[in-house]
C-alpha cells in the first residue's frame, strides 16, 4: 500500500525511505568498510534471503551501523537518532534509506516507517540498547519486541567486535586503518511465545527472551573470534 508523504520538521514533504535507497547505502557501505578496514564476516548465510527481518546489533562504536550496512547480505534500514539528521548529513541518510527517530518521545512517524519496511519484506536494523554504550545488550528497550511481535518478523542477532579495541594513529576516534573488525550473525529466532498476543505483559516477556538470546549470541561470538 502506498503511503502519503509526511511533513518534516521544516515543513517540507518527506517521502518515506524505499528499498532502492537502502541498496545504494549498502553499496556505499561495502566500498567504505572494505576500503578502510578488513571486515571478517561470519554466519551471513543465517540471514533469511527474503521476507521481513530485524537485525539486532550491539552498539559500542559509531562505525557499527555502517559496518553492518556494508557486510550484511541484504540492504538494511537503520533507525537512527534524529540528532544525526542535521545539515547535509540529513538528506544523505534519508537518501540511503535510513529512518529518523526521536528517542525522547513516542515517535509515531518513525514507528510507521519501520513497520513499513517490515511490511514490505525489508530488513530493519536496530540498536536495541537505544544508544551507544558497552555493546553488551545489558539494557534493552521494548521497541525491538514491539516491532518483532507487530510484524511477526524474525530477529537476527548481530555482534560487531573489534571496533573499540584501540584507536587509529590518524584518527583516534576510529579503529586503525586496515585493522580487522568481526561481524558475527546468529540464528534467526521468533520473539513471541506463539500466542500472537501484543499486550504490555507479552512485550515485557518478549524483551526478556530477546535479551537472553542476544546475550548468548554475543558470548558465543566472543568465543568464536577470541575477542
Amino acid at each position: 500500500m502506498r503511503r502519503h508523504p509526511r511533513r518534516g520538521e521544516a515543513g517540507g514533504q518527506v517521502t518515506p525511505p524505499g528499498p532502492r535507497g537502502a541498496a545504494v547505502g549498502r553499496g556505499i557501505g561495502i566500498g567504505l568498510m572494505y576500503g578502510l578496514w578488513r571486515p571478517r564476516v561470519l554466519g551471513a548465510w543465517r540471514v533469511p534471503a527474503s521476507g521481513p527481518v530485524i537485525m539486532a546489533v550491539n552498539h559500542s562504536h559509531n562505525i557499527d551501523g555502517p559496518m553492518l550496512m556494508g557486510t550484511a547480505p541484504r540492504p538494511v534500514h537503520f533507525l537512527i537518532k534524529k540528532e544525526a539528521f542535521t545539515g547535509p548529513l540529513g538528506p544523505f541518510l534519508h537518501g540511503i534509506g535510513q529512518l529518523r527517530v526521536d528517542r525522547e518521545t513516542a515517535d509515531r512517524a518513525a514507528v510507521t516507517d519501520a513497520l513499513g519496511v517490515l511490511d514490505g519484506g525489508g530488513v530493519l536494523g536496530i540498536f536495541p540498547e537505544g544508544t551507544r554504550g558497552e555493546g553488551d545488550f545489558a539494557s534493552l528497550r521494548a521497541g525491538l519486541a514491539y516491532f518483532a511481535l507487530r510484524a511477526a518478523a524474525p530477529i537476527v542477532p548481530v555482534a560487531v567486535l573489534g571496533s573499540t579495541e584501540r584507536g587509529g594513529r590518524l584518527v583516534r576516534a576510529l579503529p586503525p586503518l586496515r585493522s580487522r573488525v568481526d561481524v558475527v550473525f546468529g540464528d534467526p529466532f521468533d520473539a513471541g511465545d506463539g500466542s500472537g498476543r501484543r499486550t504490555r505483559t507479552s512485550l515485557d516477556e518478549a524483551t526478556v527472551r530477546i535479551q537472553q538470546r542476544l546475550t548468548a549470541h554475543l558470548e558465543s561470538a566472543r568465543r568464536l573470534t577470541g575477542r
